[in-house]
């Protein structure tokens, strides 16, 4: 009778350490999936102020979130492989998203021109007088041969009071993008600046 409980106490120990084992196994699993690597780079966008010699504009200004298709709406580094082939950059990321990046540093730099009476986005209550709706066409590292960023925004200008169009352009700038996270990152900051620059340098005297 004590051989056959020693028997039955050893099993129930074994089981119970099997059972302990998988838990811990599971969990470690689980832990693995859920982002426990290394956290992927960020990265910003910088948007200076160009000199205009046009002179100031009593007009506020409304800068909204650019539109983008699905690829470009997100934190992800887009990479063009082909004409309809994309990934996204590894270990690498925006520190927004695109849109919500771009719309900020236009901003920025609308003001520090200080050609305009105001400048602002949705909700912060301003008597607007135009808006300026984007859209973000192309963001990204074009591979193949030597690599290349390029950046192409369509903005309209619109008289907020009746609704009409003043001005509408595409503006777009590529610069050779090196290799490397770094150098590509760096290679889309400057097409995007350089972009931005057009873009108002085209508001202000377009008011």
């Amino acid at each position: 009778m004590v051989l056959v409980n020693s028997v039955m106490k050893a099993r129930c120990l074994h089981e119970h350490r099997v059972r302990r084992g998988l838990m811990l196994s599971l969990v470690t699993l689980l832990l693995s999936g859920c982002g426990t690597g290394p956290a992927p780079d960020t990265y910003d966008l910088t948007a200076l102020s160009p000199a205009i010699s046009a002179p100031a504009r009593k007009r506020q200004v409304l800068v909204t979130e650019p539109s983008a298709v699905k690829a470009l709406n997100s934190e992800q580094i887009v990479v063009r492989l082909g004409a309809s082939e994309i990934q996204y950059l590894s270990k690498a990321q925006w520190a927004d998203r695109l849109p919500k990046l771009v719309q900020a540093r236009l901003v920025e730099a609308l003001e520090g021109t200080g050609k305009l009476s105001g400048v602002g986005t949705p909700g912060q209550g301003l008597a607007i007088d135009d808006q300026i709706v984007s859209d973000i066409r192309a963001f990204e590292i074009v591979t193949g041969g030597s690599s290349v960023a390029r950046v192409e925004i369509s903005v309209k200008l619109l008289n907020d009071r009746n609704g009409t169009i003043r001005a509408q352009r595409s503006f777009s700038a590529e610069v050779p993008a090196g290799s490397g996270n770094p150098s590509f990152v760096k290679a889309l900051d400057k097409a995007f600046r350089s972009v931005t620059d057009e873009i108002v340098a085209w508001t202000v005297a377009s008011l």
